[in-house]
Formats: C-alpha cells, sequence, structure tokens
C-alpha cells in the first residue's frame, strides 16, 4: 500500500496518478496539461559548477500559472529574498517548467545586470547564519530601473512573475525529524543553514510561479517614479506574505507575548475588575485567575510536533483506512490566499479534525487551530494536541465572566491576528448521522471578532467528511440504546488503540464545499453596518440574525458538498425491508436506481458519487462486515445483522437529504395508487419547509417543486410509474400488486416515511389536547413518548424516530409559519383550524391503520391526567 500521503487524491486528476501538486493554482496548470520539455539554454559557468553538486539534493514541485508564458512578452522573475541558492533554484524550475531563463538577459537587458529577475530584499546575516539580529534591507533600484525603461522606450512591456520558493515544507516525503528543524519558517536565516536547509530537505522543495504582472500598466497609471516603485514593492511584499501565510502559517509569536495581548485587553481588564470586585479581593488575585484560564485555553502551536505528527498519522492511516480521498480542494487554494480561514466542518468522529489538519497540511495549507472541547485535555494527549494547535473550551461559560472575556479575547486575537481556526458548529458529534442543529456561540465570537477589526476579510470553508465505518460505533450503539455517554479517559483511549488498529474502517472522503464570505453575509442581513468597527460592548439589533443565517447557510453549504460512498447505498437499500435483507438482484437494482436517481437530479456540483458498480458496492459491504450473505438455492440473500442494522442507519442519514424530491414521492405513492402531479407538488410545497429546516435543503418552494417534476420523469422512464391521463397536470399511477417496481418504489419511500410519521404525532397531540393546553416543553416530551410507544407497538424504528431535538425543530418550525403562537399571558401554544386542514394532508401521505394507531396512543396533556408522564433515559440521540 501507498503511504497514506500520497494515497489521498483530488478530484482534479484521474484515479491511479500521483498527487496534484501542493498550492493554490488552478488544476489545469498542475495537472491538465502535459509536463513541458526542458528548454536547452546554456548557463553561466558558475551556475553550472555550483548547480551540478546541488542537483541530487533537490527535487522540485513546481506549479505554474497558466498565464505565466502564455504570450511572447519578455518575463522577468521577482524573488522575494536575494540568495544564491535561491537563484539557482529559480533556473533549475524554469528549466524544467520550460520557461524564459532567468540567468539571461531580458531582450535589450534593461535590468543592466545580465539576467531576467530581482529580489525585493536582501539578507545580510553572518556566515554560519547564526546570528538573530541578521541585517534585512530592502532594494528596490532593480525595479526602479525596470520602471524606468519602461518609461523611456514605449515598446518595451515586460511581464513581472512573482515566484515563491520553500525549501522542507511537505511532510509527506520528508527523511526524518532531525530535518523539521530546518523546514521553512518565518526566521531570517544565514547561507549555513540555508545549505543544511536544502541538504535535508531539498527534496521536499515548493516553487510556484504567480500569475504574471504587466508592467506597461502600472507604468500607464503615470504616477511619480518614486510612489510607483513603493507602490509595486509594497503589492509584491502583501502577494509573498500571504502565499507564505498560507503554506507555512502566520508568523507565531510566543504564547507569552500573546498572554500579554489578552490580559491587557480592555475587555479583559473590565472583568477583571468585576471579578476583583465580586471576590472582595486584591485585583491582583482576579488578574492571576485570568492568567490561569489562558494557559488552561491556549494552543501551543509547534511546527516540530505537527511535522512529527504527520509521520505518525500517514502510517495510522495506512493501517486502519484504504485511502483517503480529497475533492474540491483545488477551488479552495485559489480563494485561501488574503483571506482569514475558518474550517467548518461535520463532526461524526474524534479522527475528523485530525483528518483534516493532516490533509491540509500534507497539501501544503498550514494546520489550523482547533477549538476543542475541554473534556480532551487528557494527561499527555491534551500536551500534544495543544502542540498541534488546539485550544481548549469548557462546555458553558455561564456563570464565569471571567474566564468568557478572556476566551473570547484569545479568539479575537486569533482572528486578528491571520490564524485558520477549525470548530464544529453541531456543537458535539452526531449520535444519528444527521446535521445537527447548529450551536452559534464560536460562530458569535469569530464575527464580532471580526466586526471589531473589519480589515481582512473572512472565510468560511464548508467541509464535509464521509466515513465508511467508524471507530467509535460501539460507543454510539450503547448511547443510542440508552447507555449514559462515557467520560473520555486516558486509559480507554490506550486500551482502544490495539483494537482500533487491527480494524479495517475502509475509505474516508473529505469535500471542500462552496465557501461563504462573511462581508457577503453582512451584505444580505445586516445592511445597516456601514463596515465600521464594533465595539465589544455594542449589541446591534442584526448581530444575533445574522450569526443565524450564517449558522444554517454553513449547514447546508456542507450537505450540499456530500460525499455517497457505498456503504450509504447499501444503507439505503437494506434499511428500508423490514427484516434489512434482500436478495442479491433485488438489491442490485435498488443500488442502480439510487445512483440512476442521483446522476438524473443532481443534488449540486459539489456531490461526489462513488463510482463503482452495484456487485463492486456489495463486495465492499461483504469485505468490512457490515452486511452477511447467505446462500439459498433460489438466489444469495443480503442482510445486516444484529447492531449492525442500527449502525447502518447512521450512514443512511448521512445522505437522506439527497433523496428528498425521490422519497416524496414515493411517500405518495405507499397508500395511494394514483395521484395528479399537480397535487404532489402542492402538498409538497407545503411540506417543503419542515424537511429544509430538519435537513439543511438549499431550494426555495419553487425549486422544490421543479425537482419534483424532474424526479417523476426519471420514475416513468424507469418504469416505477406511468401517467394515465393528462388531467390535473398528469394522472401518475404505480402498478399493481407486488411486482418488482412497487418493492422498488417502497423502498425510496422508506428513507422519510418516519419524518412524516414524527410531523403527524405533533399535530396528532396538539389536536387532540386542543389550543392553550400544552406548552412547547410539554409539547415535545409528550410527542417523544408517543414516538417511543409507537416503535413498540408497529414496527421497529431508527434510533432517531424519537430524538427530541426533531421534535423542537418541527414545533419551532410550526411557530415561524405562524400555524402555531404562544399565548401571551400563559405561554401556551395556541392554533386554530389552519392546522387541521394541515393535518388532512397526512392522509395522503400515512396509512389509515398507522394515523388510527397515533391518535389513540397520543397521550393526554397534564390537565386532563393530573401528570405528565415521567420519560425514561434522556434520548441519546441528543449529543452531549
Amino acid at each position: 500500500m501507498r503511504a497514506a500521503g500520497t494515497n489521498t487524491r483530488s478530484d482534479a486528476e484521474p484515479a491511479g496518478e500521483p498527487l496534484p501538486l501542493p498550492g493554490f493554482l488552478p488544476p489545469s496548470a498542475a495537472s491538465a496539461a502535459p509536463a513541458p520539455r526542458p528548454a536547452k539554454v546554456k548557463l553561466p559557468l558558475w551556475a553550472r559548477l555550483l548547480g551540478r553538486p546541488l542537483h541530487p539534493w533537490l527535487k522540485l514541485d513546481i506549479e505554474t500559472d497558466p498565464q505565466v508564458g502564455a504570450d511572447a512578452r519578455p518575463i522577468c522573475y521577482v524573488l522575494e529574498d536575494y540568495g544564491l541558492s535561491n537563484a539557482l533554484i529559480l533556473a533549475r524550475a524554469c528549466r524544467e517548467a520550460g520557461l524564459p531563463p532567468p540567468l539571461q538577459p531580458i531582450a535589450g537587458d534593461p535590468l543592466g545586470r545580465k539576467r531576467a529577475y530581482v529580489a525585493l530584499s536582501r539578507r545580510h546575516a553572518n556566515a554560519l547564519g547564526l546570528l538573530p539580529g541578521a541585517e534585512h534591507k530592502t532594494h528596490s533600484g532593480s525595479l526602479a530601473r525596470l520602471l524606468a525603461a519602461h518609461g523611456s522606450n514605449p515598446a518595451l512591456d515586460v511581464q513581472l512573475v512573482p515566484v515563491s520558493i520553500f525549501v522542507g515544507q511537505a511532510p509527506k516525503r520528508s527523511s526524518g525529524w532531525f530535518s523539521v528543524l530546518f523546514s521553512e519558517n518565518w526566521t531570517l536565516v544565514g547561507r549555513f543553514r540555508r545549505l543544511l536547509a536544502i541538504l535535508l530537505n531539498g527534496r521536499d522543495t515548493l516553487v510556484q510561479f504567480a500569475a504574471p504582472i504587466p508592467l506597461r500598466d502600472i507604468v500607464a497609471e503615470q504616477l511619480p517614479p518614486e510612489r510607483t516603485v513603493r507602490k509595486l514593492s509594497r503589492v509584491l511584499r502583501t502577494h509573498f506574505r500571504r502565499v507564505r501565510e498560507v503554506v507555512i502559517g502566520p508568523d507565531l509569536s510566543t504564547r507569552r507575548m500573546l498572554a500579554d495581548q489578552v490580559l491587557s485587553a480592555p475587555l479583559v481588564k473590565d472583568a477583571i475588575a468585576d471579578q476583583a470586585r465580586r471576590d472582595n479581593s486584591k485585583p491582583e488575585e482576579a488578574w492571576k485567575k485570568a492568567n490561569a484560564y489562558f494557559w488552561e485555553i491556549a494552543a501551543d502551536y509547534s511546527n516540530t510536533v505537527v511535522r512529527s505528527l504527520s509521520f505518525l498519522l500517514t502510517s495510522v492511516w495506512n493501517r486502519i483506512y484504504r485511502g483517503v480521498l480529497v475533492h474540491h480542494l483545488d477551488q479552495f487554494k485559489q480563494e485561501a490566499p488574503g483571506h482569514e480561514v475558518v474550517y467548518v466542518p461535520s463532526h461524526r468522529s474524534h479522527m475528523d479534525y485530525l483528518l483534516l489538519s493532516y490533509l491540509l497540511y500534507s497539501h501544503g495549507i498550514v494546520a489550523p487551530h482547533i477549538f476543542a472541547g475541554i473534556n480532551l485535555n487528557l494527561p499527555v494527549v491534551g500536551t500534544v494536541l495543544r502542540k498541534g494547535g488546539a485550544f481548549f473550551a469548557r462546555r458553558s461559560f455561564k456563570g464565569n465572566a471571567l474566564y468568557s472575556a478572556v476566551f473570547r479575547e484569545y479568539m479575537a486575537q486569533l482572528v486578528a491576528g491571520g490564524y485558520s481556526i477549525e470548530y464544529f458548529i453541531e456543537g458535539g458529534r452526531s449520535r444519528t448521522g444527521r446535521l445537527l442543529q447548529p450551536k452559534g456561540g464560536s460562530l458569535a465570537m469569530t464575527v464580532r471578532a471580526y466586526l471589531r477589526q473589519p480589515t481582512r476579510p473572512l472565510l468560511f470553508q464548508p467541509v464535509y467528511i464521509g466515513y465508511e465505518k467508524l471507530m467509535e460505533g460501539g460507543s454510539y450503539l450503547d448511547e443510542l440504546s440508552g447507555k449514559p455517554k462515557e467520560k473520555e479517559s486516558i486509559w480507554q483511549l490506550l486500551s482502544g488503540i490495539p483494537k482500533v488498529l487491527r480494524s479495517n474502517y475502509g475509505q474516508v472522503v473529505v469535500n471542500f464545499g462552496e465557501r461563504i464570505q462573511l462581508r457577503e453575509i453582512l451584505a444580505e442581513h445586516a445592511p445597516e453596518w456601514d463596515g465600521k468597527p464594533v465595539g465589544d460592548d455594542e449589541k446591534p439589533a442584526w448581530f444575533a440574525r445574522t450569526v443565524d443565517a450564517l449558522a444554517q447557510k454553513i449547514q447546508v453549504h456542507v450537505n450540499r458538498a456530500a460525499d455517497v460512498n457505498p456503504i450509504n447505498l447499501l444503507a439505503l437499500a437494506l434499511l428500508s425491508t423490514p427484516k434489512h435483507a434482500m436478495g442479491e438482484a433485488d438489491l442490485r437494482a435498488q443500488i442502480a436506481l439510487s445512483k440512476t436517481l442521483l446522476a438524473e437530479v443532481p443534488y449540486s456540483d459539489w456531490v461526489t458519487v462513488t463510482p463503482h458498480s452495484p456487485e463492486q458496492i456489495i463486495a465492499h459491504g461483504e469485505e468490512i462486515g457490515l452486511i452477511s450473505r447467505t446462500s439459498h438455492p433460489l438466489g444469495d440473500v443480503l442482510g445486516v445483522e444484529g447492531d449492525n442494522a442500527v449502525l447502518l442507519s447512521y450512514f443512511r442519514n448521512n445522505v437522506l437529504h439527497l433523496f428528498t424530491a425521490s422519497s416524496w414521492i414515493a411517500v405518495c405513492f405507499q397508500n395511494n395508487r394514483r395521484m395528479g402531479r399537480r397535487q404532489l407538488q402542492q402538498i409538497g410545497r407545503t411540506l417543503y419547509p419542515f424537511l429544509q429546516a430538519e435537513l439543511f435543503l438549499p431550494w426555495d418552494e419553487d425549486t422544490f417543486a421543479s425537482r419534483i417534476d424532474r424526479t417523476i420523469e426519471v420514475f416513468i422512464r424507469e418504469g416505477l410509474l406511468e401517467q394515465v391521463s393528462d388531467e390535473d397536470g398528469g394522472i401518475l399511477q404505480r402498478y399493481a400488486g407486488q411486482s418488482d417496481e412497487v418493492f422498488r418504489l417502497r423502498a425510496l419511500g422508506h428513507t422519510l416515511q418516519q419524518a412524516f410519521e414524527r410531523y403527524y404525532i405533533a399535530i396528532a397531540v396538539l389536536v387532540k389536547n386542543g389550543p392553550g393546553i400544552l406548552g412547547a416543553g410539554e409539547l415535545e416530551s409528550l410527542c417523544q413518548l408517543t414516538a417511543q410507544r409507537l416503535s413498540l407497538l408497529y414496527a421497529p424504528a431508527a434510533p432517531e424516530f424519537f430524538d427530541k431535538s426533531l421534535f423542537r425543530g418541527f414545533i419551532q418550525q410550526l411557530r415561524e409559519l405562524k400555524l402555531v403562537w404562544p399565548n401571551p399571558e400563559t405561554s401556551k401554544l395556541m392554533f386554530d383550524e389552519r392546522l387541521n386542514a394541515w393535518a388532512k394532508d397526512a392522509r395522503v401521505v400515512l396509512g389509515r391503520e398507522l394515523r388510527a394507531t397515533i391518535e389513540k396512543i397520543s397521550p393526554a396533556s397534564a390537565r386532563t391526567t393530573g401528570e405528565i408522564p415521567a420519560l425514561p433515559a434522556e434520548d441519546a440521540g441528543t449529543p452531549s
């Protein structure tokens, strides 16, 4: 098996090809075009003599913007720093990329230096490069001469091409831990240290050719010469700084300096004074408490530890996973430079943050600072995570204003300092496989930090992480069955390592979704904001709604970047039958139908689907032990045994949202043989707001109705439905009896059937008790009891069927649609005849027997019984 670093692929490359080079350029620049043949150019004698011994120690990863060399205009390369090694690396990179040589003069030699490159600065270090205060001077003479030549010669039109050189950044091919000490950083180094860096890390050298800058356009601005040089130098320095920040991260100050900045901030100083008054203590004692909070929170990022962890994780991924696929990373790399980036991935496993940080680092992007729960600050493990970029937060800030102030200021300093950050807005790991309703605390702190200093644009990067098997599956199963969540401990972690390393967890897919610019969110939801800084003590009326809108959009974009893997498709098919089993031919047909729907009515351009055939998918499910085969003379039966059915429901829920339209149509034909298109669309529009809120769907009601219509056409073409009349926009009919088509249609409808049952439970409980009787909390509890009892009496249900949070979301949506509202005096929920009319639509979806059962077992209210029945153990589907 290849190393994990080489087993990760971007979607821009064909299967089986090497990884695209890490960087920020379009995929076409690195993988689409064939490699150019090196140009045969005679180098100066000194370059040949010095380049020959250097050659074996260098291996270049070259990224070239498509515009470089696209026309015949002469090129002048720009380096960040002068240096003999930089000149030799540049010359070799140009030769390998087929670009004009930098060690020969531009036509006419406007630089007067018999070469075609300049550098912004020169480092004057001692010969061994050991003096920490090495002088660093900026020279603009070469740029000034080049600009002056353009002013005096109208025919001259040179392009400046910025070139960034990084020796020893990429960790996946490094030769050992010692080389970490000489990898790229922000420190100024001398010749000797640079020589050691090349000897140790030269085979991990990254060279990036950025888009050309036409000098003729700059001269055309007709600014004074000195101002033109200063402006051009500033633009180039900004470019190099942004590229360096993305590749190796911001210039990290020591934690002591960051502590001083946090504790001296006005917000924290006021909180310290308030704490001293409340405790009736000296300010020095309150300051010590704030200082202790800082050291409890703060990360201690170490390049050495991060590089070392990358070595360790490479072997771990190789052992437990069959590969890690990455999609849409190239688009992110193009937009990331110049932005403060916040990664907001889905949260389904403790592997999420390790995987994401590892993949970013191995693709040439600095690992982010990670917002982690204090429960992970275990002995030894917490120290390693902290040095890997984790900073820790308590579960709740309530009642501790000083801790809240220190944490908020720490987050603000990270945002202002240009650090990339990662956190999970779901708050905890999903135990059901669905995206959880977002918690806005971390988002609110990030947005407020940006508003306090709105200079650097803020970019949110949603990330979908899809697994084929979860290493926490056993603990999730226990929690879903009612057992309390176990507290993390170092012994629990150590005892679980051998089992993890012996297991096969299939393949992992990491999809980078569509990015979200905070300024666009503010423009849409906070038009009152004038772009000026907002103080910590200010609470604009638009702030809360902006954070809520941002949180919802992030979850929508995560779902829009879903990956459909073989286990998702197996779960969708097998869990739709009463005994969770299918004949092999039926299973193949059901998987093929699901893939057809995903291809014919695509959810979004960001969704990826496994390329494997139904036969390969079934074989893979057997290989990793999630499905079993029972031989039979009339054909083998494939099924799910024991606890695997509950675990498979997790993977079905990962992609439930992708089949909303097809499931809705199929559900309507469960208890109806005929229906009109218009009726399907009309009732679909009515129910859509509830589905949208629960599954984070991206469309409006009209678009959803259009998807229903397109899906109907696929059903007709696949033989699941037939159009028998043109009335009502077309009368649709399913086949009678128990044909294969009816079987496949029923299987598709099963994925949303229980969602509609939950909706009807809530309506039935409300209607049975009457208006003004139940509060929202009472209604949630009664709905949960009803769902639990229905599962016992009618048919086994998925764990999330009686998840109180799903009922809470449905009730909230009823309130937003004004179908129910709180009584101003008693806070009890009121409703009118519109709710009864809405409930009638359920008759189309649910069978008569099921409706009667729900209505019968719906409990009476406290007013009737005198007491709300006590719930069993708190619903384990709600993450903690």
